[in-house]
């Protein structure tokens, strides 16, 4: 019998009531979606600080994940289930929120730098490395440098709400294709600027 191989999706965020569907949590709403789509229920991680969902994708295992350690530890979070679960880097995917992008616009890149980012910056600083998936969604740029903080921790327009509700499907049907080792074929879909659609 041949071992399903597992696989981990990590969905960034704050938890707390406070922080849902702020723009810093773009990474939570996606994993959320995720789970639901697939029935599966998120439950408290007996060996990391985390709650986590499993679903199945074809002959993949796939652990989807919130880390409960706050933004900024959730390399913590990340390392903890790696280990445990025998997981290797290149099987990891993290989704979060990119400040560089447009809201709408999605970017899946098999490598990178943390660009700033702090929950992509904890996890190189406890995994040793930045060779792991990422799948960043624009919420778009602060009017003013100084306000980053406020701005990433802010809610969405209603009008950017109704641009989310395609976001949040094709962020999923992303999800599904790295999943499945269709990375090639999802960058190709996804990683467009709006100014070259």
């Amino acid at each position: 019998m041949v071992l399903a191989k597992t696989k981990l999706i990590v969905g960034l965020g704050n938890p707390g009531r406070e922080y849902e569907k702020t723009r810093h949590n773009l990474g939570f709403m996606v994993v959320q979606r995720l789970a639901e789509t697939r029935g599966a229920d998120f439950k408290k991680c007996r060996y990391a600080s985390a709650l986590t969902a499993d679903v199945q994708e074809g002959d993949v295992k796939a652990i989807l994940a919130l880390p409960q350690t706050f933004m900024n530890n959730s390399g913590l979070a990340v390392r903890d289930i790696m280990k445990f679960e025998n997981v290797a880097l290149e099987d990891v995917l993290i989704v979060c929120d990119d400040l560089r992008l447009d809201v709408g616009q999605l970017k899946l890149r098999l490598e990178g730098s943390d660009a700033g980012h702090n929950g992509l910056k904890s996890i190189a600083a406890h995994v040793g490395a930045e060779a792991y998936a990422r799948l960043k969604l624009g919420i778009g740029e602060p009017k003013s440098p100084d306000g980053q903080t406020d701005f990433v921790l802010s809610r969405f327009s209603a009008a950017e709400i109704k641009v989310l509700e395609d976001v949040l499907e094709s962020a999923c049907d992303g999800c599904r294709l790295w999943l499945t080792g269709e990375s090639a074929r999802a960058m190709t879909l996804y990683n467009k600027r709006k100014d070259n659609e």
